[in-house]
């Protein structure tokens, strides 16, 4: 048997705990949203009034979790209140907010600057204050949406990149259990807290894996972690970089009746999709992750979205993933974004996340930091322009610097299109800065038939003839580029011989009619035409 792993780190405060490990990344539910005690998403609508309303809803719970801790433990909950109370912040958010921001990223982009700065001093006792702006962010974020960080199991040993004081303060420590932080200071708050409460600390282990639960030992003495074997340490930094090439594996790939090979992928538009992935597939042709946000305040939540795209690339393992950036806008509303002015404008897709860049920041700071997890591709959706692409590609590099500044692990990946808007199928030669192509052929075939959402499948069949013949010239313009499809006439065998004979090899389908369309492929030949005997 393999032998346990040893981590070196730095003790935090002395002592030693076993239990099994909570991943603070890891959520407990992808979303809030049909939950009997979930709030309505109205809550993370609002102005300033809302955003009032939430930080005064903080600062009684900071209160209440006072009543009766002792004297270090009320000063450093006295210090968030006060910061809470500071009114440069309240200033500093309600200029974003008059400068027509949204009230969750007016709120997120005034705190997080506040946290760079503390992160970029030169003291370390400043640097770790850091993280107590982060526990204020979030604690006012989680009252915006009605969903406050929820404790973690008693005997627990908490595994993450840091810890909120506040966390630590309203977790209950009788029943055992220690920290282990990738990162995290000997002078920080949650330091000082462990050693007053003799509660085993080690800080500055890297970026490690384990699996919720696994057991994990923390030796505040030596300062050490021992992982069950099979968990592995991630290298504290991937530089960023953009892989060349295909991007796709050879592992589930079929052959024509004639030979030829094909790649079938599946899609996920649903979180109980992900731990029904199947090893056999070419990996995740599209994974939707309109899923993974229910709300605007989950739009400003990276942590969340990173926990959820990381669940995805290590269920998929060796295999790739292309993760399509948030499809909202137009008839696609976000519960929080009902702003007259989106709605009036008809925005969706890249077009709505230039116009907001909060929103595509967010998820692309926890896009490239998933990417170290996996074989991870970026889609585009609705693009349209391709200066769409290379304004979306600088916002990318504009956020890997950053990350990288923070040393953050992240590895910048390769970023492609959907081509689901026809002016684009017919220009593709002209997309140079996207790395692949991907046909989404249910928007594709909308635009091109001017079908209305609700007509759509009547008019799919009728607009068939024409929505190949448009893949079929698209393909040619691909310049040799990766190219799949993963609309619903993918997973449908009727149009195989079609799109087979328009020069498609990769196809990505719902998990439902993956066997359906594998008996339909190795049944035809490559240029569409049925196999002799069948």
């Amino acid at each position: 048997m393999a032998e346990p792993l040893r981590l070196k780190a730095k003790s935090a405060s002395p002592g030693i705990a076993s239990g099994p490990a909570f991943l603070a990344e890891e959520p407990k539910a992808p979303s809030a949203a049909g939950r009997p005690d979930a709030a309505p998403a109205s809550r993370a609508v609002g102005g300033y009034g809302a955003l009032e309303k939430a930080i005064d809803i903080s600062i009684g719970e900071l209160e209440h979790l006072a009543d009766g801790a002792d004297a270090e433990s009320r000063d450093i909950i006295d210090f968030q209140i006060e910061v809470l109370r500071d009114p440069s912040i309240a200033e500093a958010t309600g200029a974003r907010l008059e400068a027509d921001e949204n009230v969750v990223f007016a709120w997120v982009a005034t705190l997080d600057a506040y946290i760079g700065e503390l992160e970029a001093a030169d003291e370390e006792q400043m640097r770790a204050r850091a993280v107590d702006i982060l526990d204020i962010k979030n604690r006012v974020l989680g009252a915006l949406a009605g969903t406050p960080i929820a404790d973690f199991p008693p005997g627990s040993v908490f595994v993450g990149k840091d810890m909120e004081p506040s966390r630590f303060l309203a977790h209950d420590w009788s029943k055992g259990g220690g920290i282990a932080l990738f990162a995290g200071s000997t002078a920080g708050h949650v330091a000082l807290l462990a050693r007053a409460k003799s509660v085993p600390m080690v800080i500055g282990t890297g970026r490690f894996s384990a699996a919720d639960g696994d057991p994990v030992s923390v030796d505040g003495n030596a300062g050490a972690v021992i992982l069950q074997a099979g968990s592995m340490l991630i290298p504290p930094l991937v530089p960023a970089q953009e892989p060349a090439g295909d991007t796709q594996t050879t592992g589930g790939e079929l052959l024509t009746a004639d030979g030829v090979p094909v790649l079938l992928s599946i899609n996920i538009n649903d979180p109980a999709e992900i731990d029904a992935l199947d090893p056999a597939t070419a990996g995740v042709g599209l994974m939707r992750s309109e899923f993974s946000v229910a709300s605007i305040a989950d739009a400003a939540n990276e942590e969340r979205q990173l926990a959820i795209y990381r669940r995805v690339l290590e269920q998929a393992g060796e295999k790739p993933v292309t993760i399509r950036m948030l499809d909202i806008g137009g008839d696609k509303p976000l519960a929080g974004l009902e702003d007259p002015s989106v709605l009036a404008s008809g925005l969706r897709g890249i077009r709505l996340l230039l116009a907001r860049p909060e929103i595509a920041r967010v998820q692309a700071r926890a896009l490239l930091r998933a990417a170290v997890f996996g074989r991870l591709s970026v889609m585009l959706p609705m693009v349209t322009f391709p200066d769409e692409i290379d304004r979306m590609r600088e916002l990318f590099r504009e956020e890997a610097e950053k990350l990288g500044r923070r040393a953050i692990p992240h590895r910048m990946p390769p970023i492609g299109m959907m081509v689901e808007v026809p002016a684009a199928a017919l220009m593709l030669d002209t997309f140079g800065a996207a790395a692949f192509f991907s046909f989404g052929t249910n928007d594709l075939t909308q635009h091109l038939a001017a079908s209305a959402r609700d007509d759509i499948d009547a008019d799919a069949g009728k607009a068939a003839p024409a929505v190949l013949r448009l893949l079929a010239q698209a393909v040619k313009l691909t310049a040799g580029k990766p190219v799949s499809i993963c609309g619903d006439i993918a997973g449908n065998p009727s149009y195989l011989p079609g799109l087979l004979a328009a020069g498609l090899r990769h196809f990505s389908v719902a998990p439902a009619r993956r066997p359906a369309i594998r008996s339909a492929i190795i049944g035809l030949n490559a240029d569409g035409t049925r196999a002799a005997g069948e």
